[in-house]
């Protein structure tokens, strides 16, 4: 059994009787005793083996309650189509043709039309740019994509192919497709594309871990599918997952899901079962969020809603006989609206049933009606929100939105009416980095300072105390394990993080800054700067 004292730093325990301690003790991957230098090495035999941290500052492990692991694990070895110009995407697509084997495929992701001056690409730029291999890049959204010819015809793409259900693809005026799709339109393409295989994905799991690490995660919430859970079981076996994973459940293995009886909570210390994750609309970017009202500039389009509140609400119905939770991703008000009419007629069936009142969480609320603010704290709905999302998407909300982004990404608004806010950056949309997004959420502004010292809505600016509960203990609630996560305190887990800078007395505009210098979980030194 490893056994430590951690003494001379500044422990933030996220406990609110004793908010700060001199020293941790530490063994068989939990903490022993938080208190002052005396009581912690009380705790210890003699050989326990002490490390003075001269001054530093420790947290909490952070957790990121939104990311695709699978998908930011593979991406990063995607082509970062995340440029301030269409040309310098075009030119990366081109350096990675010349060294990928003709006819490979190419991946990639991180695209946003909305800060190129010409808008969309299309399928003869692709071509141009890389004539002997099928190229596929993603939206930053993850809610479009732009394809190549040979991509298209691989696909079986041409004039004559309908739009699927839920999708679009663009065309120009003659009908000939663009190359660029839209929502379920992608998956036309997606599934033409060789799938990684499972030692591929476990591959670049256990090769993203120290990347996360690094970034101060000890801990995620994951809503990729099948393949990823596999491969994370697979490394857990191994004894090479080093992370705690809570693993959503798709909607279409619901019913698989209630057959064997699984439940929200259910798993190891290292991965769990957490919710069946449902969509209720599209996104911001691609204007396929569901919206009460049209989007600025048009008269009839209000985007596309996946669900109502009925059929979310025989969905929940169906999970809750099993004990599972619901996780469901509504970015438009109108989206939100319905998640949250579902929510509490499930909350009247939870009560009426006397069966669980789980922890049910929307993913996103990114705008929501102003009628609709207090009701996720009335019906106990966790907002499962990305603060970076927040800053990324001023200025398109602002274009598509208008006057009714003064309710998007409300983090103040719901926090001051009792609603639990969770934080996460729906990775790789954007970087899982929990600072950029603990920066984002205290200032409202992105690392150049835009778009003023007060920040976007400044009134929705957090404290730094609230932006961290958001990344530790109410993940740890999320998920069912509060009483063992999220804080530094006896008997909970040994996850934490050591900083150089405490960011307590760090400038808020510098936040995004902050590196850990040593990351631990379950009481092993996992990375080290």
């Amino acid at each position: 059994m490893k056994l430590y004292l951690l003494y001379n730093a500044t422990f933030y325990t996220f406990q609110p009787g004793q908010p700060t301690v001199q020293a941790l003790a530490i063994g068989n991957g939990k903490i022993l005793a938080a208190g002052s230098v005396e009581e912690t090495e009380a705790a210890l035999p003699l050989r326990a083996k002490r490390f003075n941290l001269n001054g530093l500052t420790v947290l909490p492990g952070l957790t990121d309650s939104h990311l695709h692991l699978q998908h930011y694990a593979l991406g990063l070895q995607y082509v970062d189509c995340e440029t301030p110009t269409r040309a310098e995407c075009l030119q990366r697509v081109t350096q990675k043709a010349r060294n990928t084997p003709a006819h490979t495929w190419i991946r990639g992701h991180g695209w946003n039309q909305n800060v190129w001056e010409e808008g969309f690409g299309n399928a003869v730029l692709l071509d141009e740019a890389a004539p002997n291999h099928p190229v596929y890049l993603t939206a930053k959204s993850l809610h479009a994509a732009w394809a190549n010819s040979l991509a298209l015809q691989a696909a079986g793409i041409d004039q004559n192919t309908p739009d699927p259900p839920d999708g679009r693809i663009q065309r120009d005026e003659s009908g000939k497709p663009t190359g660029i799709l839209f929502e379920s339109a992608m998956t036309l393409v997606e599934k033409v594309i060789p799938e990684a295989t499972l030692p591929q994905v476990r591959q670049a799991i256990e090769a993203a871990q120290p990347h996360l690490w690094s970034m101060g995660l000890t801990g995620v919430h994951d809503f990729d599918r099948r393949q990823c859970f596999m491969a994370l079981q697979e490394l857990e076996q191994a004894g090479l997952l080093k992370l705690r994973v809570v693993k959503s459940i798709p909607l279409e293995n619901l019913e698989e899901a209630v057959e064997i009886g699984l439940r929200s909570g259910f798993g190891s210390p290292w991965l769990r079962i957490g919710p069946v994750k449902c969509f209720a609309d599209g996104a911001l970017g691609p204007q396929t969020a569901a919206m009460l009202q049209p989007y600025e500039g048009s008269s009839t389009d209000t985007g596309i809603l996946f669900l109502d509140s009925e059929e979310i609400l025989e969905i929940g119905q169906r999970a809750s006989t099993s004990g599972l939770s619901l996780a469901i991703h509504a970015i438009g008000d109108h989206a939100n609206h319905e998640v949250i009419k579902a929510y509490a007629q499930l909350r009247q069936y939870e009560h009426q049933e006397n069966r669980p009142h789980l922890r049910h969480r929307i993913e996103h609320v990114q705008v929501l009606h102003p009628n609709h603010v207090s009701l996720l704290a009335q019906h106990d709905i966790i907002a499962s929100m990305q603060p970076i999302h927040a800053t990324s998407d001023m200025d398109i909300a602002d274009r598509y939105w208008g006057e009714r982004a003064r309710f998007a990404y409300a983090f103040q608004t719901l926090a001051a009416l009792g609603t639990r806010l969770t934080f996460g950056s729906d990775a790789p949309v954007e970087s899982p980095n929990p600072f950029w997004g603990i920066h984002a959420a205290v200032t409202r502004q992105r690392h150049s300072g835009y778009p003023s010292p007060e920040g976007w809505y400044p009134q929705e600016r957090l404290s730094l105390q609230q932006a961290l509960e958001a990344y530790t203990v109410n993940p740890a609630y999320t998920a069912g394990r509060e009483n063992e996560a999220g804080k530094l305190q006896p008997g909970f887990d040994a996850d934490l993080i050591v900083l150089e800078e405490d960011p307590f007395r760090t400038p808020p505009q510098r936040l995004y800054e902050i590196r850990p210098l040593k990351t631990m979980i379950a009481g092993e030194w996992v990375w080290e700067r």
